[in-house]
């Protein structure tokens, strides 16, 4: 590895500033899904039991660089506290004193660096003064790190550095996805547009062994290939591009793997009629919404040859049944496959799991990412900054 992590810090009497995600859903002034604040509670623990005191860095929603009381971080305290099993001491306008008249095993939590402007333009007096509050510094909001903020780039040059539990678990699980995997390694890709996902195609095409495009974006490719798609959601200025993507591909040798049948229906609605049909036979009166079951064998069949799985995006329209069926039936494949010790999986991105969720099988991935945009960059092969500055450090 090429950064530190808590392990190779002497965390005795420090302070150590700790970089978190604790943008949190909340609802009348109170916290509606607590799992980013109980996903960062190894990270608090081990640096308590390591004897440093950690003080908390997080944004929460975009108060646009000015304090907003309804964007304050006070809001999260409670759940801090109940993940935690300990006291949470909340400072509005920190510094070093307030800090240091704590008790040794305090845990703290500053007001959102988002209420200064400086935070987002990662300008040098705000790591100055955050790495005066602090000995060390430990990052442990992957999800965070595509960002060159103060809090997650800036102060990482100016203490000593290193990721928390969270990130390096991260950091660990994208590693083995992308950067040294065993191979063959499939990737399944999904959502709704191509435009939105060019980047990540075309680096995925250049490091994976066969490329599982499914949901919408699979109707443009489909349209690329001169098949009837119906009234299908689909970028018919996209298929082009889609069609060089598919060049790109049979260069690197990475097999693109698109849907043999398609289940169709002629609107997009709970338990609407559907027929299933070939991948060139869409009627047109109606719109591909899953991918037939002829699809799901043959990408399950794809995993089972497979080491290595990185998932992002559904394979249709998982939000209403029965056009869940495609995306439910891989997921829980690839848990199998997970489950039997020679398969690694890795997902992220919001839909993604949201759709392992809902197919009950989130836990039983090797890892699975909360951090959307993180995740993506990552996936496109750009430099983290906030990874990049653990490197350096």
């Amino acid at each position: 590895m090429a950064w530190k992590t808590l392990d190779d810090m002497d965390l005795a009497g420090k302070v150590v500033l700790t970089r978190v995600d604790l943008n949190v859903p909340t609802e009348n002034g109170q916290v509606t899904d607590a799992t980013r604040i109980e996903r960062i509670i190894p990270t608090l623990s081990d640096i308590i039991t390591g004897g440093g005191k950690p003080v908390m860095l997080a944004h929460f929603g975009r108060p646009k660089g000015q304090p907003n009381p309804e964007m304050s971080l006070r809001i999260v305290v409670p759940a801090l506290q109940e993940a935690l099993g300990k006291e949470v001491h909340f400072i509005e306008r920190p510094d070093r004193a307030s800090i240091d008249a704590l008790p040794s095993d305090a845990v703290i939590l500053i007001e959102n660096t988002r209420f200064s402007s400086m935070e987002e333009d990662n300008d040098p007096r705000m790591a100055g003064f955050l790495a005066s509050l602090g000995d060390i510094y430990c990052n442990d909001a992957f999800s965070a790190a595509h960002r060159a903020h103060a809090s997650t780039e800036g102060v990482a040059h100016l203490l000593p550095a290193c990721a928390g539990r969270l990130m390096q678990a991260e950091l660990s699980a994208l590693e083995a996805a992308l950067g040294q995997p065993k191979r063959p390694v499939v990737a399944v890709v999904g959502g709704a547009k191509v435009s939105t996902k060019l980047e990540l195609l075309g680096n995925l095409v250049r490091k994976v062994d066969i490329l599982v495009i499914g949901g919408g974006m699979a109707n443009t490719f489909l349209a690329a290939q001169g098949h009837e798609i119906g009234t299908s959601l689909a970028e018919h200025d996209m298929t082009a591009t889609a069609s060089d993507i598919m060049a790109k591909a049979e260069e690197a040798a990475c097999e693109i793997l698109l849907p043999a049948d398609i289940v169709c229906a002629t609107e997009f609605s709970e338990g609407a009629d559907n027929i299933t049909v070939a991948a060139d036979a869409c009627p047109t009166d109606r719109m591909i919404l899953d991918a037939g079951p002829k699809a799901v064998a043959k990408i399950g069949a794809t995993f089972a040859a497979a080491e290595t799985l990185i998932w992002n995006g559904p394979l249709g329209a998982f939000e209403i049944a029965p056009f869940d069926a495609a995306t439910n039936a891989a997921a829980k494949h690839a848990a199998q496959l997970t489950k039997s010790g020679n398969f690694v999986s890795v997902a992220g991105g919001g839909d993604t799991v949201a759709a392992l969720n809902q197919a009950g099988v989130a836990q039983d991935f090797t890892y699975v990412s909360s951090a959307g945009g993180a995740f993506l960059e990552w996936m496109e092969g750009k430099t983290l900054p906030g990874v990049a500055a653990l490197e350096k450090n």
